[in-house]
Order: C-alpha cells, then structure tokens, then sequence
C-alpha cells in the first residue's frame, strides 16, 4: 500500500457542508500528520502526536454492528433514510433523489449492505416528493436507532469509482439542532475526480468552513476506489483520530475550552450515503458511464470502554 497524506485545501473544504440537510429537517489543539501547511489560526502539526497505527485498543468490547448477513432491505431495528430534502433539492447543488427503503438504491446482498447511485429518472418522477432529479441512491441512517459518545468505530467498504460521485460516512449529534455548533465528524469522504484520495474533517462552531477555520486533510492511497479498505475512528474524551487500514492520518484534540471547540462529548450517530455532483463532487462535471455505481459495505461494528458505553 502506497499512502500520502496531506491538508484539506480551501476548494475542497469550502464545499463540505452536507450535515446542513440534517439539522434544517430534522483555543483548540489540532493534530494533523507531518508538515502540513494550515490556515493561520491553527497550531501547527505534528506526526508525533499520532500513533504508529490505530487499531481496536485492548479493553473495549462490541456494543454494536452490523454485519449485513440477511438479504434484502436494511434492518429496520438499526437503520432509517433521510428524504428530508428530496422536493426541494439538497444540499451543495448536489443532484440525487434519495428515496426510502427501495431495493434499488439500498439492499443487503450476499454479505455486503448496497447503496447504489442511478440514473433513472422515469423510475423515481412518479414519487410524491421527487424534485425533478435524474439520479437516485441512498442516504442510511441510525439516527434515533443507535447514537454514541466516545468509541473505536470500524467500517469497511469498498467505494465506488467515477467522477462525479460523492460517497462518504460521517456522524452527527442525535440530540443537535444546529450546524456546525453540535459538530460533525466526517471519517471518510471521497470525490471521484480524485481517484486515490480520502477526506477527513471535523467542524465545530469555532473550526468550519463557513469561517475559512476548517479542521481536515486527506491521505493518498492506492485502490482507494474499487477494492476494500476499512476506515476507523477513535473517539475519546479527549481526542478524535482516523485512520485507514489502521494507517492514522488525522487527529483533532480537546483543548478543554468548551463546545464552541469540542462539541464531542454527546452522543452521535452514523451516516452512510453515495451523493451524485454537487459543488464539489460534480466540480469536475459527471461521467454518465458510470451508473450504476455501488458502495459496498462488508460491516459497521462499534466498540466501547464499559465505562463509556452508551445507553
């Protein structure tokens, strides 16, 4: 494996505002990994604050997955779809039709959960909240199903390949009304137009795009698309760092100034969807060969400290 890491460019991060959609419906030490150039108003990096690789620490059991062993639709006792935005249109001008618990666009398959981006716009026009887009996926949730504070999360998956696409899996604050102020941690986010690249960012109200503060960076790896790789987060009272194959490149520290700088002591949920174009995953436009295109998921499995578990 041949990896790279570097700092979240202004473009990019300009563009990285997705949790918007979720919440209108529904002093800080940053670490960053070796010499990064970063915006002023944020300390500067150091590799030896990450550790050498990241895996399960010793001590913390499974409160929670989902191995996805059962064909057909998504369990229902652990996952939900946001259609929030679908009659007005999402978010960053991004393009697709998210509908609810269609096998088209979400399904368990021999082993692995599905979410498939389409082109199909005769097949969803006939929805009553379909908002003129050509394309449709899925958006998973476990909003209101399961919700953490703190854990060592773990999510392999094989990404699809092409421009214009936007797959990615995040989290949000169950109990948050207002972005960026409840925060968000995006363990990975990916654009097709950067074939060997994954995005890692978190945004709290003092570190966002919207303020030129943004906190993130990505890492350069081979067969970042069409084969499997599995990203994982370390959440702790203290600190946020995420990796890939149990490489970290990311890290992000409480400075113990309250939740203007870390709103990370509250339960969050996961997210998993492909997008289709928007400001920056349709920036270099959209290749129609590629639908349809599937992200796959082998597993998601949480584990926490028995101290920590989440109700």
């Amino acid at each position: 494996m041949i990896a790279k890491v570097g700092r979240l460019s202004n473009s990019e991060s300009d563009m990285i505002h997705r949790s918007k959609s979720i919440l209108a419906s529904t002093g800080l030490a940053l670490t960053l990994i070796s010499a990064l150039a970063g915006c002023a108003t944020q300390p500067d990096a150091s590799s030896a604050l990450l550790p050498d690789s990241l895996l399960k620490p010793a001590g913390y059991s499974l409160v929670w997955a989902d191995e996805f062993e059962q064909d057909g639709q998504p369990d229902e006792s652990r996952w939900t779809y946001d259609t929030s935005r679908n009659s007005q249109g999402w978010y960053n001008d991004e393009l697709q039709y998210y509908p609810a618990a269609r096998s088209q666009n979400a399904r368990i398959e021999d082993g692995h959960l599905i979410i498939e981006a389409r082109k199909d716009p005769a097949q969803i026009k006939n929805y009553a909240d379909w908002g003129g887009q050509d394309y449709s996926s899925a958006r998973l949730l476990s909003k209101d199903k399961a919700a953490w504070t703190y854990g060592y999360f773990e999510v392999r998956a094989k990404l699809p390949c092409g421009r214009g696409l936007w797959p990615a899996i995040w989290m949000l604050s169950q109990n948050g009304d207002k972005w960026p102020d409840d925060g968000e941690i995006d363990i990975m986010e990916y654009v097709g137009f950067q074939p060997d690249t994954f995005h890692a960012t978190i945004h709290t109200q003092k570190y966002n795009h919207t303020k030129g503060t943004q906190v993130g960076t990505h890492i350069e790896i081979e067969d970042a698309c069409g084969a499997f790789q599995t990203h994982a987060l370390l959440w702790t009272p203290d600190r946020i760092t995420l990796a890939v194959n149990g490489q970290p490149y990311f890290s992000y520290e409480n400075d113990g100034k309250g939740k203007e700088s870390w709103p990370f002591d509250a339960p969050f949920f996961l997210i998993m969807n492909i997008a289709v174009g928007g400001s920056w995953g349709g920036q270099q436009g959209i290749d129609e060969s590629i639908f349809p295109a599937q992200m796959e998921v082998d597993y998601v499995r949480v584990y926490q400290e028995p101290d920590s578990v989440t109700p």
